[in-house]
C-alpha cells in the first residue's frame, strides 16, 4: 500500500498543539534566557514526522529582522522547551523540537509583487463574454 506524503490528522493536531504551547511559552517568558525572552517571535507553523518523534517549528521574529540571532537563541534552549511543551502534551516521548525559518510571508509578499506586474494581471484578467 503506498503511503500519502500528506500529513495525518494526528501529526496535524499534535503540530498545532506544540506550536500552541511553544508561543505560549515565548510570549510569557518562561525560558531561562534573558536574550530569547526579549525577543518577540512568531510560531508560525509546527510540521512533526510520522512517528511524532521530531517537529520542526517555523518562527519569525517579529518584524523580520534578527532571524539568525533567534533561531540561534531557540536552538541554544532547545532542551528547555522541549521539556516545557512535553509537560503539557501527553504523549509516549517528547518530540525533538528542530527550528528553522518561517518563509511564508516572503513567498506570499513575492506572489504579491508577481500578481500586480501589468502583464500577468493583463493574462489574468476575465474574458470579455462578448469576445468568445
Amino acid at each position: 500500500m503506498a503511503r500519502s506524503s500528506a500529513p495525518s490528522q494526528r501529526q496535524l493536531r499534535v503540530g498545532e498543539l506544540i506550536r500552541r504551547t511553544l508561543s505560549e511559552v515565548l510570549a510569557r517568558g518562561d525560558v531561562h534566557d534573558p536574550e530569547l525572552n526579549a525577543m518577540s517571535i512568531t510560531v508560525g507553523e509546527v510540521r512533526t514526522s510520522p512517528d511524532l518523534k521530531v517537529a520542526t517549528a517555523f518562527v519569525l521574529p517579529l518584524g523580520g529582522r534578527g532571524a539568525e540571532a533567534a533561531l540561534a537563541a531557540l536552538r541554544r534552549n532547545r532542551g528547555e522547551l522541549r521539556r516545557m511543551v512535553s509537560r503539557k502534551l501527553e504523549l509516549k516521548f517528547a518530540p525533538e523540537i528542530r527550528f528553522a525559518l518561517d518563509e511564508t510571508f516572503d513567498r506570499m509578499d513575492e506572489t504579491r509583487r508577481l500578481l500586480a506586474q501589468e502583464d500577468v494581471r493583463r493574462d489574468t484578467a476575465t474574458p470579455d463574454p462578448d469576445e468568445a
